[in-house]
């Protein structure tokens, strides 16, 4: 047994937690428990359900150059992130089942919890993948011609029927290629916000509501990823369909591209400024659903070329809760946004009913924050492999301790073992 404390949780309640280790799950949540085992005094400190990342891109296998599940879940969990779910554009991607099962035995390395999502391709297997522990399809990319892993609406309506048939979620990423800007692409390599004129908010919301459309006619749970704008949002929310808005887009917008340059690429791009002002309005009064990473990391070397040439993406797994906790600290959010933000919603978008709360009988997945204490972010104290940040120079609110399942897995700069399990399995 464990006990923590005089704790104060999200909604401002001051409580113990007592935690069954054996057993990895919370035992008792009250005023005054008897303490049992070892104790832990949270006094003025907040006590958070580890927070579930429903986008990361661990990279292995086959990039393992940029992140691998040792390094990745490292920094979820020194970032508070006590569950993951990774994507499926991994080499090779994950479309059938030996696919699946290559990546469940790089995944045994992870320190943190996790979900593997299926990813559909002309030539995925369906069959071999859903016998599986499937957690998800996604990121299903619909009508992108530019993505790695562009399928077509019949096929995507397909994998809709499919899913449904199977109780999974589908998580899409919508931008319709028929929308981006040709004009854009005649810019120079060194303006850096062409890719964001490129890569138009339209070809976003139009792709958000075709997927809406054929969700519906499927009666499929919808989930669409990183959604960058507020007509996005909206056309998500009109359609019955659940939404996650990344941290990137929540605090970062065009105006960025002079410091980040190519290191500020990613699909889809920084939108203006008035439209990130929008977003983070749709965050905070509940409107989003989720804030979720797609946590994917490319080295400096990648990064570091013209617009037309760098990969797109950015690291952000360590970096998603404390940023938002600097929110809540500056009176932006509240801590119950954010527990609802990082914590219960993705559980019950992803249905994973022993997450996402502190209540006796669930999954002891904790973070202990001190809320007055912020740090400057700088790429090279954190843990992801690529080393940067494109929050370089912000304020976040970093945990003191991460535990999953009970067991403490990152403790002031220390780590403990690898415990990571199949959230489906």
């Amino acid at each position: 047994m464990l006990t923590i404390r005089n704790a104060t949780l999200a909604d401002g309640r001051e409580c113990d937690v007592r935690i069954d280790t054996s057993a990895g799950r919370i035992a008792a949540v009250g005023s005054t428990l008897t303490e049992a085992g070892e104790v832990i005094d949270a006094d003025g400190k907040l006590l958070l359900p580890g927070a579930i990342d429903a986008h990361v891109h661990f990279r292995e296998p086959g990039f393992s150059h940029k992140e691998t599940w040792e390094t990745g879940s490292k920094s979820a969990a020194a970032g508070g992130v006590t569950t993951v779910v990774d994507q499926p554009n991994t080499d090779p991607p994950t479309v059938d089942g030996p696919s699946y099962d290559e990546k469940a035995d790089l995944a045994a390395k992870s320190y943190v919890d996790y979900g593997i999502n299926g990813g559909v391709t002309p030539d995925w297997d369906p069959d071999a993948l859903f016998d599986r522990p499937l957690l998800a399809l996604g990121e299903v990319f619909l009508a992108d011609s530019t993505g790695e892993m562009g399928i077509d609406e019949a096929l995507f309506a397909e994998a809709v029927e499919r899913a449904t048939d199977e109780y999974r979620v589908v998580t899409v990423h919508a931008e319709d290629a028929d929308l981006f800007s040709a004009d854009a692409t005649e810019r120079d390599a060194d303006d850096y916000d062409a890719w964001s004129a490129y890569r138009t908010p339209e070809a976003e919301a139009a792709a958000v509501e075709r997927a809406c459309e054929i969700g519906a006619e499927a009666d499929a749970r919808i989930h669409i990823a990183h959604t960058s704008t507020p007509e996005g949002v909206d056309a998500a929310k009109e359609r019955d369909a659940t939404c996650e808005v990344t941290p990137h887009h929540l605090l970062l917008s065009r105006d960025d591209y002079d410091d980040l340059e190519a290191f500020g690429r990613m699909n889809p791009p920084l939108r203006s400024e008035d439209r990130r002002e929008a977003l983070f309005e749709r965050v905070a009064d509940g409107t989003v659903d989720i804030v979720a990473t797609d946590h994917a990391p490319h080295t400096r070397e990648e990064k570091d070329a013209g617009v037309w040439d760098a990969p797109s993406g950015v690291p952000g797994v360590e970096t998603m809760l404390p940023l938002l906790l600097e929110q809540a600290r500056a009176g932006r959010l509240s801590y119950e946004r954010v527990r609802d933000l990082t914590a219960a919603n993705p559980a019950d978008v992803l249905g994973l009913t022993r997450k996402g709360r502190i209540e006796e009988g669930l999954m002891a997945d904790l973070v202990l924050v001190d809320p007055d204490e912020n740090r400057e972010i700088r790429g090279e104290d954190l843990h992801s492999k690529c080393g940067w940040t494109p929050f370089e120079g912000m304020a976040g609110v970093f945990p003191e301790l991460t535990m999953v399942r009970g067991n403490v897995v990152y403790d002031s700069g220390t780590f403990g073992d690898p415990v990571g399990e199949n959230v489906r399995s």
